[in-house]
């Protein structure tokens, strides 16, 4: 058929019509093929006794063998926690189109979802490539991407690099995010000073500059964004303890530093919407210990004595 492989007739047809002095343009058109196709047919499959049709068919045929692609097992993501090894292939493969249709190149997004799924969140180049079945320079291709936007971070083992995403990749984001739009804002205000502000394109420039800089507010205010996650785990903390514990108390148990706990809990003393019904009350000054209450205003009197507190 046109467009499809070329058959035995057809390579017959080639030869004969060769032999009668027919142009590649004019076999071309009679077969319905492309020129290309027929000049690289004769050229692959020519000697010293020109083309011959029945030659060419064998050749092709050992050719098409050798390059058939062996079919390859999907490795299977090892876990010990009893899961469901296709459903998690199936929410990694949903979880990377979902990147894709969001704007991500899908190589990109293939990686990133694949560190994303694994527990540890780390990865070598080899496991990468041998879990996506692909080349070792698509997935360096893809790691060096998501470096850039602060999604992932190398470290060395020994000799091998490997890729992490841990539980400060949100907040790299955010950061970088930040960053990113501050150039948006620099870039816009350089464009209204050139075109000037009373052109189209100026205005335009300065529009941009004005929008991005309002997002910029948004995002500078990073103690919702950022420690939004962290004040409910600090929060839940707190709750499970059932006691006043005091910032290094608290990291030491979270496994954290002592900062990022303090940024915590100032969310939640300046965003209460964050913790719902629940606060935080700190006893002394200073250091301190917190501990989590139960906001008692949002009950009535009569709910409360239902309750029996």
């Amino acid at each position: 058929m046109p467009g499809g492989r070329l058959t035995q007739e057809d390579r017959r047809l080639i030869a004969a019509w060769l032999k009668d002095g027919l142009g590649y343009a004019e076999i071309a058109r009679r077969l319905g093929r492309p020129t290309s196709t027929i000049s690289r047919e004769v050229a692959r499959n020519s000697g010293h006794s020109g083309y011959r049709a029945e030659e060419a068919s064998r050749v092709t045929g050992e050719r098409a063998r050798r390059r058939k692609p062996q079919p390859r097992a999907t490795p299977v993501v090892e876990n010990g926690y009893g899961r469901d090894p296709e459903a998690v292939r199936a929410f990694e493969l949903d979880f990377a189109e979902m990147m894709v249709a969001t704007g991500l190149p899908r190589m990109v997004a293939r990686v990133l979802s694949c560190l994303a799924v694994s527990d540890d969140g780390v990865l070598s180049a080899a496991e990468l490539a041998r879990r996506l079945q692909v080349s070792p320079a698509s997935v360096s291709n893809a790691v060096g991407y998501l470096e850039t936007q602060a999604m992932l971070r190398r470290e060395r083992d020994g000799r091998r690099e490997r890729y992490v995403i841990d539980e400060e990749m949100p907040q790299s984001v955010w950061a970088e995010s930040i960053r990113a739009n501050q150039e948006w804002v620099k870039i816009a205000r350089q464009g209204a000073e050139v075109f000037g502000v009373s052109t189209p394109a100026g205005a335009r420039m300065d529009d941009l500059s004005r929008f991005h800089a309002r997002i910029n507010e948004v995002m500078l205010d990073d103690r919702v964004a950022v420690y939004a996650g962290d004040a409910l785990t600090v929060l839940a903390a707190l709750l499970h303890a059932g006691r006043s514990l005091s910032v290094p108390a608290l990291a030491s148990a979270l496994g954290w530093t002592g900062e990022r706990v303090s940024g915590a809990l100032r969310a939640v003393e300046e965003y209460p919407h964050i913790a719902g019904p629940v606060r935080v009350v700190c006893s002394g000054s200073g250091d301190g210990e917190y501990r989590a209450v139960p906001l008692v205003e949002r009950l009535t009197e009569a709910q409360v004595a239902a309750l029996g507190s």
